[in-house]
């Protein structure tokens, strides 16, 4: 065998092995990645409630903005509303939180998310705004942090629960969540994959990073009437 066929099938081998270990190096970080999102899903599964009547009393929910459309909320967004309006008309909560996105002036989740639940029968003096909630770390961190929140029952949908319940109790929170709407509104699989991508930051965030939210600001007295 000639010496330049000898190094052609020495480069094969070698070529071949790092392939190899570039797949299993792949598989391990794919393993690893999916684990905190496996783990908040099988941890939290026994804290999520689907029936108003079951749901333990908490003096306070927590209901997660989603989008808004010319000021009117969304299906998904007025899905998880109406849901903390029951708990409120059942006297499971005594208060609630919309907390959302207000980042620019011609776009506002809570105040939107406010006027729903007032128009279902919540009193205008029962639902705190919390106008800096970006992304779900935030909320939860500013519950905390801002509001004074020690326990809350979480609002949204099924999907999004395991993550909230995961960050809200990591931070302090003691949290079960109610599970809003319904299980697909279009394009779920979409939501599906952003939500095990976003498992695995918020593990990072709670247990290595621990960063502040966006803003902070001065603590706000739940127990007073909402600062509008």
């Amino acid at each position: 065998m000639s010496r330049t066929k000898r190094s052609h099938n020495r480069w094969q081998h070698w070529g071949g092995r790092l392939a190899q270990a570039a797949a299993l190096a792949t598989l391990v970080a794919l393993v690893f990645g999916a684990m905190p999102g496996l783990l908040a899903l099988h941890s939290y599964q026994d804290r999520i409630y689907t029936r108003v009547e079951k749901v333990p009393a908490a003096p306070v929910a927590i209901v997660f903005g989603a989008a808004v459309r010319n000021g009117v909320p969304t299906p998904m967004l007025a899905d998880r509303v109406s849901a903390a309006v029951q708990l409120y008309k059942a006297g499971k909560v005594q208060r609630l939180l919309m907390t959302g996105d207000n980042s620019r002036p011609d776009y506002d989740e809570v105040t939107a998310m406010k006027r729903q639940a007032v128009a279902e029968g919540v009193p205008a003096d029962k639902v705190n705004l919390d106008y800096a909630g970006f992304r779900t770390y935030d909320s939860c961190y500013r519950a905390k942090a801002i509001f004074g929140i020690a326990k809350a029952i979480l609002v949204t949908q099924g999907y999004h629960l395991p993550r909230a319940l995961f960050l809200a109790n990591s931070l302090g929170i003691d949290a079960v969540g109610f599970k809003a709407g319904r299980d697909d509104y279009g394009g779920q699989a979409y939501y599906d994959a952003r939500e095990a991508a976003a498992l695995v930051v918020s593990w990072y965030e709670v247990n290595v990073t621990h960063p502040l939210p966006r803003f902070l600001g001065e603590p706000v007295n739940i127990n007073k009437e909402n600062r509008d």
